[in-house]
């Protein structure tokens, strides 16, 4: 069954799309991460310009994260105090990225620096990960205790200025990190389309010291907020969202979730976290490949903005 996207300018299978977005959003149920950083590779592959599939997915991350924000909410589980304070860099950062976005595509480089980024972020994150957690597991197997940080320990951000103390969380610490790790995730996701929060947790973790259970329902807020932010800028400057591409992929997403979630529970962390890192440097391989592949058509046509 063929349906036109109107701003991808092509069509696509639409039972494709929607098995795309329950796949996706099965991963992101059961490894409980922002699945922004598998959608917009994959509809890369299947033809959809690079510009238009990063516009529209963030359409999709800020949809997704509202029901997860609202939940984490209602529980109490998040610090509103550190997610405004993580908002302050984020929107600007957003607004940075959303800026490189727009002067890339008019240079005719943006694909191309789409293609990189996701290299060589997803081989990086993804080659950690599975170093990490193959480590998690043989000390597991092998009866040693998990190496943990001792509570009194600190880094050197935490001799940083500008210290504010937020309650939730139970932390006193310098807001100059805080609103540059909110820069940085906000900038990725207005040029990458990820919402970031399988970098952002783990910064709040290990950086910050969040607890794990604010930590979450925490950085929802930061990626429903800036991925809005940043899909009202791609709409009005560059007219790249596809709704309906955005719709089909949110209804394929919320119902994969929930089936994730339940398969999800059945794996240990380090487990869990292992598979996720060999799936992330998968994909970062196939952008490798692209990228050194011959394409089929060595020239292609494309109109200039600001030129006739």
């Amino acid at each position: 069954m063929q349906i036109y996207l109107p701003i991808a300018e092509l069509p696509v299978n639409v039972l494709l799309v929607l098995v795309m977005g329950l796949a996706v959003g099965f991963i992101s149920g059961m490894f409980g991460i922002g699945g922004g950083f598998l959608m917009t590779p994959l509809l890369i592959f299947i033809g959809i310009n690079p510009a238009v599939a990063v516009a529209s997915v963030a359409s999709h991350v800020a949809a997704s994260s509202f029901s997860g924000a609202l939940n984490y909410w209602r529980r109490r589980a998040l610090d509103v105090p550190l997610a405004l304070m993580l908002l302050t860099g984020g929107l600007i950062g957003t607004t940075a990225g959303v800026w490189l976005f727009t002067l890339l595509r008019r240079l005719g480089q943006l694909d191309l620096t789409i293609s990189l980024a996701y290299l060589i972020l997803l081989c990086s994150v993804g080659g950690m990960m599975m170093v990490e957690s193959v480590r998690a597991i043989m000390r597991a197997r092998g009866g040693r205790p998990a190496e943990v940080r001792r509570p009194g320990s600190h880094l050197w951000i935490h001799g940083l200025p500008l210290k504010m103390r937020f309650k939730v969380s139970k932390i006193y610490v310098s807001v100059i990190p805080i609103w540059v790790i909110g820069f940085i995730i906000g900038f990725i996701g207005a040029i990458m389309g990820i919402g970031g929060g399988f970098l952002l947790v783990p910064a709040l973790i290990y950086l910050i010291r969040v607890p794990t259970g604010v930590v979450i329902g925490t950085s929802m807020v930061l990626t429903l907020v800036t991925m809005t932010y940043a899909t009202i800028i791609h709409a009005a400057t560059n007219h790249l969202v596809d709704a309906l591409l955005a719709l089909i992929l949110m209804i394929g997403g919320v119902i994969g979730a929930q089936f994730g979630a339940r398969t999800g529970q059945r794996f240990s962390g380090e487990q869990l976290r292992l598979l996720l890192g060999l799936l992330v440097m998968m994909v970062g391989l196939r952008f490798a490949f692209d990228l050194v592949v011959q394409p089929h058509e060595l020239f292609t046509v494309r109109s200039v903005e600001g030129q006739r």
